[in-house]
This record gives C-alpha cells, structure tokens and sequence, in this order.
C-alpha cells in the first residue's frame, strides 16, 4: 500500500486532526470521548461538535468544543409505548429530525478545520453527509453491540437470542425486513432529500447511511457479541471502560456488615426507573445482603426508601466498588455490563429499553447473569438476586467471560485503526 493509500501513525512524528460529531445518549457519551481523550493523550488534535449537555464532559478531555446550532433536548423514549412509536420517536429526535442542523454545522466545521477524519456517534446522520460531500473520510462509532441488520445477527433491541435452525433464521429475516421497511417509511425519502442538497446518490435504505463509513467501529468486545457475517469495514476495537464525569466521588462508604455486597447501578439518564429502583431496594430489604445504591444524575438519592441494609448515593466510580461486589443489578447498559465482567461479577439485568434487552440475553446465554422485566415484583427480583448469589456459576462465568474482555480492552485495535488514516479523496 503506497503512502498515499495510508498515512500510518509514527509516534513523535505523525499528528492527525480528529473532528468528532457527537450526541448526547447518556452512556454513550464516556466511551466516545474516551476515544477522544486516548487521541489527545497521543498527541493528535481533536474538536469535538456535541450538545450543549456535554459541554462540561468535552472540556474535562481538553478537546476544544462547539455546541451544535440546534439542540434537540433529552429524548423520552420511555413514555412511548409501542415499538412503532419508538422507532418513529427515534427518527424524528435523534437520526433524522436533527440531520440537516449537523450537516450545517459539521460542513462548515470541516472546512475550517480540513480534519484528516470525522468520527460520528451512531445517530449523527447529518455529520456522516457532510463528511461524505466534502470527500472527507468518517467513521461510525457503535459504543455498544453491533447495532444494523447483519446475517446471523438478532433483530437490534428485541433481546433475542441467536437463531437456530430455520425457523429461527426465518425469525430473524422477517424481522429484520420489518423493521428496516418501518425505519425507510419514516427515515429515507428525508434523508435521500438531504443528501441530494449536498449533491450525494440517493440511498436504496436508511441504514446505508453507516455503511458509507469508511470504518464502522463497535466499541465492545467481539467475544461479547453474538457472531453474524458483517460488512467489510466493520471493526470490533475493544470497550472503552472510563466512568462518566458525574460518577467521580469520594463521599461514599459501604454499608456495615460482611454480608455480601450488592452493587445496583439503574442508568446514567431518566427512563421512569424510580419505581424499579425502589422495588429493587425493597427486595434487597429481605435479604441477607448489603446494598449499595447508585441513583445518577436522573434521580435523587431521596425519592427512593431505603431499607436498613442500603445505602444510597448520588454515584460511586465502578471502578473502585465493582472489585468488591458479589452482584450487581442493573438496567443493562453496555457501561455498566463490560465494567461487572471485567470485575467478575454476575448481573441481575432489568433492561429498560434501547440496547439494553440485547445486552442482557448476551450475558444470560454466557451464563453471567439472569434477566428480569423492570416490572417485576419485589418478590420476583429478589427470587433471582438469591439464585445467583447462591451458587459460583454465574460468577465463574462472568470472571471467564471478562478476562476476554479486559484483554480486549487494554490490547484492543481502536487506536491503530484510526491512526492508520486513508487518503483523503481530494487528495487521491
């Protein structure tokens, strides 16, 4: 490969400019700057376009920040009840609705600062356009599992297993078609529309959008997901394991007692979680356990009653508890999950929607952990935090399951990838 195809990384000599194109989805937002900040560490230059909402969280990596024009708020995903609602939901407020700002915004940021690569959040659909029209290379972070149809894959946010067999290959096709025809109805002739402003082909599905990337970067361990054939540029990097900004405290101590300790971590945004937080508690009441209650920036230490074996906090690094947990419930949030295996500890999962009934059946099908509807009774939860305290399986499997992972975390392929720069098109 000629050094125009490529500019490899030469630590000392070689600095790229990295211009990030971000939105704020809650747990995402520590692994994609987390990739910021690993670039700077090396010595790159890095801007980063993100919501206001992050502005804070930009500034702590030392990336210079600029506010998108328009700000579409926190989305709620949780009032809405159908899955045709949410996907309507999630078109109009995160991929679509928003795509003609960020590609204002992003195409004026590319040809003021010329960045050797725009690295995009999942959603960012108008910042991939401008990219692509200014023959600029992008790439697409997935800080979670691999989120667009694949074969072999689930349905993404349906939390089902593999397939198997062919009735449970049929299960995937016929979902799958469903639902990207649900997406194209509300998504394509919009986003076909915007990319002809910018003098780009129109596109024969929504998701093709991503498949332009040059690279298709999936923040998480291949190991943890399900095995499916996926397109050329996809790359599994590795998970990026750092705390969000608002977890940094030292003003927490664990509760009395040498009973077993209970970590329950329930979503770094609001998604109506207050009601299966204090059912989680009140099941924690009736057990031989200690608990530890980390409530978030979403939800205040004092709307929950807590039994005399809980403590309850604002929040608490991971990083510093997990090592001494026995379990950990959780909504099942990709952060919160690759942090418990890398500790070796087990989950009880209640996902609350997006990725987070995906996560749980890739830690129930390992072994790691047991899933529960977030509208299970205390009785019910407390049923399933007993059965995997009771027994060394699920811990034994959890612990198996991460030292993959951790070895994929500290020897992951993230930063070789986005170093090693193709040529620009301009420039070819």
């Amino acid at each position: 490969m000629s050094d125009q195809q490529t500019r490899d990384h030469n630590p000392g000599t070689a600095r790229h400019h990295y211009l990030f194109a971000l939105v704020d989805g809650g747990g995402t937002v520590p692994p994609e700057l987390g990739v910021a900040r690993r670039l700077l560490d090396r010595g790159h230059r890095v801007n980063v376009l993100a919501d206001n909402s992050m502005a804070g969280e930009v500034a702590g990596t030392g990336a210079a920040f600029t506010p998108w024009t328009e700000s579409w708020g926190q989305f709620e995903d949780w009032e809405l009840r159908t899955p045709r609602s949410q996907l309507r939901g999630v078109v109009d407020h995160m991929f679509v609705g928003p795509a003609a700002g960020q590609a204002r915004d992003a195409a004026a940021a590319i040809e003021y600062l010329r960045p050797d690569l725009v690295l995009t959040s999942l959603p960012a659909m108008g910042a991939m356009i401008a990219a692509e029209s200014h023959r600029i290379p992008f790439g697409v972070m997935f800080p979670n599992v691999y989120a667009l149809p694949a074969p072999g894959m689930p349905p993404f946010g349906a939390g089902l297993p593999p397939a198997r067999g062919r009735t449970g290959r049929l299960r995937d096709s016929v979902a799958g078609s469903m639902s990207m025809a649900l997406f194209d109805r509300y998504a394509l002739a919009r986003l076909n529309a915007l990319r002809a402003e910018y003098g780009l082909v129109p596109l024969a599905h929504s998701w093709d959008q991503m498949h332009q990337a040059w690279r298709e970067l999936v923040l998480t361990s291949a190991a943890f997901d399900f095995p499916a054939r996926l397109p050329d540029n996809v790359r599994y990097t590795g998970p990026i394991l750092d705390d969000p900004a608002w977890a940094v405290s030292d003003s927490w101590t664990l509760p009395d007692g040498d009973q077993p300790l209970v970590l329950v971590a329930l979503s770094s945004t609001f998604q109506n979680q207050t009601g299966c937080l204090q059912r989680i508690m009140d099941a924690l009441g009736s057990l031989p356990v200690r608990g530890l209650v980390t409530t978030g920036p979403a939800v205040r230490p004092g709307a929950v009653r807590a039994p005399a074996n809980v403590a309850v906090v604002p929040s608490v690094p991971h990083h510093q508890v997990m090592p001494q947990a026995r379990l950990v419930v959780t909504h099942g949030g990709h952060g919160t999950v690759m942090k418990s295996l890398v500790a070796g500890v087990p989950m009880v999962i209640l996902p609350h929607g997006r990725d987070q009934a995906d996560n749980a059946v890739r830690v129930s099908t390992r072994g790691a952990g047991l899933a529960v509807s977030r509208r299970a009774s205390a009785t019910r939860i407390a049923r399933a935090i007993s059965k995997v305290l009771g027994g060394d399986g699920y811990r034994h499997a959890a612990t198996e399951l991460g030292r993959t992972i951790a070895r994929d975390a500290v020897n992951g392929t993230l930063l070789p990838e986005i170093e090693n720069l193709p040529a620009r098109a301009d420039e070819s």
